[in-house]
């Protein structure tokens, strides 16, 4: 870990913990506008599907860029371009089925959490509440297997499928910079 006097954060746990936030924050608010107005209307549902992996890949950019940069960050970097390529691949698909737009983020799941997984590995020695973002990655990495399984199903799905991962992955985004606060609230009462 970083130098750092007993009860403070270091600069990078900071900013994990308002990037984590910020993560659950958008997510949650994804889920919402998916339940209420997506399931509704079909423009509003293709732009939030569009929407979601764009947001992941803008996410990916700022939180390297913030620890070094694309070049030292790698997964960050491939993650990037591969939720650029899916957003693309997400409105084209749009222009199919709905079947397809499922498959697609079946894929983007599985790539985007097994980036996610690896992010959380390099960070495990240097930053707290990584644990769950393994599990959160680990977990993407079967959602996207799943809907792969799903989207060759003769029913159609809707935004409602993409949903409930979204929500999942607010909760361990919300999980993650709640353990951070609470490792630096307990750093602070021993100090």
């Amino acid at each position: 870990m970083t130098n750092q006097t007993p009860g403070t954060f270091n600069d990078n746990e900071y900013w994990l913990k308002r990037y984590y936030f910020v993560r659950a924050a958008f997510s949650t608010m994804w889920v919402i506008a998916a339940l209420v107005a997506g399931r509704q209307s079909f423009a509003v549902a293709a732009l939030l599907l569009a929407v979601y992996p764009a947001w992941d890949a803008a996410a990916n950019v700022i939180d390297a860029t913030r620890n070094g940069g694309l070049a030292r960050n790698r997964s960050q970097a491939f993650n990037f371009a591969v939720s650029s390529l899916m957003t693309v691949i997400v409105i084209f698909a749009l222009n199919v089925s709905m079947n397809w737009v499922l498959a697609v983020f079946g894929i983007w799941a599985i790539f985007s959490g097994l980036l996610q997984l690896s992010a959380a590995v390099r960070r495990w020695k240097t930053n707290g509440g990584q644990w769950v973002m393994i599990l959160s990655g680990g977990q993407s990495a079967i959602a996207g297997a799943f809907f792969i399984a799903q989207a060759g199903m003769p029913d159609e799905p809707s935004i409602a499928n993409v949903a409930g991962y979204a929500g999942l992955g607010a909760f361990y985004f919300l999980v993650s910079a709640i353990w951070l606060t609470v490792s630096h609230m307990r750093r602070a009462a021993a100090a």
